[in-house]
Parts: structure tokens; C-alpha cells; sequence
């Protein structure tokens, strides 16, 4: 008998419907399909994970509209309505998840970094990385520049440090970075 291959973004999908909405017997056709390498399973796991209980704990509703890999990290979008404290909490998922991308093999999950390979950003681990590592100024590898929602005519954006051991932001002392 034949082995049936499933998915593993439709199990993602049905997993998660109340983030996706996806169409009756048509999961592959719903708006926010992750395309996105394997590698990434984890982290959309966990950021699905937290944007659930942030809908949870605050009310609301939330829909995904893409997940894709652009310049080699995660590109999430969405569109929802939510308590202030929810969307707080929703957005700092999201700015954890896109932290993690950068440090994270698409193909495989392992821990990697940023390659350029044919005019393509991708962030792949030695194994599989293609092309040459990027460059990236000493004592800034897990530096990122989060960005919030807009609001009104302004975006904000600030920068963290991202700890892929602990999947969490951590504060770095002015007088770190300058050394």
C-alpha cells in the first residue's frame, strides 16, 4: 500500500484554524499558506502558540494573511482586531519568530545564519548553506531591528538583541556593544 505524504503546512493549518480560516476541504487554497522552507516548522509552532493565548487572555480575532521567507528571514502579516495588551503580546510573537528566522536554517532547523548565493538572501546552516556567508559587523550577529504596526503615518522601529538558546529578547548594555 502506498504511504500518504502529508504536509506539513496543512497540518500547521489545520492545527491553527481559528489563525488561519482556511476553506472547507481546500486547506492548501487558504490565504497565509506558509511559503517557507521545513526549517521553520518550529518557529511558526511556537509563534502560533503565543498568538493563541495572547487571543486568549485579551479577546479579539486575528487572521494571517502570508508567511513567507523574504531576504532570508520570516515575513508574517496579518490584520485582526485586539485589545491594546493582546496586540502588544502579538506583536512581540511575531518579532520573536522574525528574530529566530535569522538564526535559523530554513531547510533543516538547526542553528544558521545569512548566506547570499545568486543575488538570494537565505539563511541556512553549514550543511546547506549555497554562496558566500554575508558579512555582518562583529558583536552585532544577534542584533534586529523589530518593527511595530503603523500607526497613523508612522511606523516604529527599534532594535534588540535575540538569544536563540532562551527564544527570547535579552538587554545588552550600551557599554557591551561598544566593545
Amino acid at each position: 500500500m502506498a504511504r500518504i505524504v502529508r504536509d506539513w503546512r496543512i497540518e500547521l493549518i489545520e492545527a491553527h484554524p481559528n489563525l488561519f480560516h482556511p476553506p472547507v476541504g481546500a486547506p492548501e487554497a487558504t490565504q497565509g499558506y506558509p511559503t517557507c522552507g521545513h526549517g521553520w516548522r518550529d518557529l511558526l509552532e511556537r509563534l502560533f502558540t503565543r498568538i493563541e493565548a495572547a487571543m486568549a487572555e485579551g479577546g479579539g480575532w486575528l487572521r494571517i494573511l502570508e508567511i513567507q521567507e523574504k531576504y532570508g528571514t520570516l515575513r508574517f502579516s496579518w490584520r485582526g482586531e485586539l485589545s491594546d495588551e493582546s496586540r502588544t503580546k502579538v506583536e512581540e510573537a511575531i518579532a520573536l519568530a522574525e528574530a529566530r528566522s535569522a538564526c535559523t536554517c530554513e531547510e533543516c532547523g538547526e542553528a544558521g545564519r545569512l548566506y547570499r548565493h545568486g543575488g538570494m538572501w537565505m539563511t541556512r546552516c553549514p550543511a546547506h548553506a549555497k554562496g558566500e556567508p554575508v558579512r555582518i559587523e562583529a558583536g552585532l550577529e544577534s542584533f534586529h531591528v523589530i518593527r511595530l504596526t503603523e500607526l497613523h503615518d508612522m511606523r516604529v522601529f527599534f532594535c534588540r538583541d535575540y538569544d536563540r538558546a532562551t527564544d527570547a529578547f535579552v538587554a545588552t548594555p550600551p557599554a557591551a556593544r561598544e566593545e
